[in-house]
């Protein structure tokens, strides 16, 4: 069963370094995490300075240490407007096969599919997901205190470390900050899923690791 996100009930909103993360115990998510060189650096400055940009237009100066509290206070339509224009630029720009793109490996698209599957039933349960060349898409319920930061943390330190030593190489692999969406409907969540199975529509076989699950939703 998995269960969707309830305005009625208590909902903490933790702050990243980009994005807000909003958590609800016991409900879906819709995850996103990256290759730390999937977006390059012109790319990422020009989705930063339009942020900023827009941000300004709203009364809200990435100077103040607090914006992201400012940005929360806003009505709830201009939030919403905030997130669908700059995570749709994000999604749109890891979909342009931005790095090395190592993940294309099979063999290293596993280690990362074998990490979702390891905790599913026991911290979450895990529904779709895509390992990308370059970037992973997933969902998954959460179970009891499964924190989703804490769990993307898990998912890509873990991942980070086989990938490197099978690679030969060191330092960060994954993007410190994650993408993760409550999932507020039903339709919404068939909506994910065919985003997810649609994702690779590009690629040849062998080149993602597509999962998918029949679930229920509630």
């Amino acid at each position: 069963m998995f269960e969707l996100f309830d305005p009625q009930e208590e909902t903490r909103v933790g702050f990243g370094t980009n994005l807000p993360h909003w958590f609800q115990p016991g409900v879906s998510y819709f995850v996103t995490f990256r290759t730390e060189d999937s977006i390059p650096a012109d790319v990422n400055r020009r989705w930063h300075a339009r942020r900023a940009a827009w941000l300004e237009c709203h009364g809200i100066s990435l100077d103040d240490p607090n914006w992201q509290e400012l940005l929360f206070r806003l009505p709830r339509h201009i939030r919403r407007e905030f997130h669908e224009t700059f995570s749709q630029e994000y999604m749109e720009s890891l979909d342009k096969g931005f790095g090395a793109c190592v993940l294309r490996n099979a063999e290293l698209s596993k280690v990362v599919a074998d990490s979702l599957f390891h905790f599913d039933s026991d911290r979450y349960h895990l529904g779709d997901f895509v390992v990308m060349p370059n970037h992973v898409h997933l969902i998954a319920c959460l179970l009891g205190d499964t924190d989703i930061e804490r769990q993307c943390t898990s998912w890509k330190r873990y991942t980070a470390r086989k990938i490197n030593k099978a690679m030969g190489d060191s330092g960060r692999f994954w993007q410190e900050e994650s993408f993760d969406h409550l999932i507020r409907s039903a339709e919404q969540f068939d909506a994910i899923q065919r985003y997810i199975a649609d994702n690779p529509r590009n690629l040849n076989t062998g080149e993602y690791y597509l999962y998918q699950r029949k679930v229920v939703v509630k």
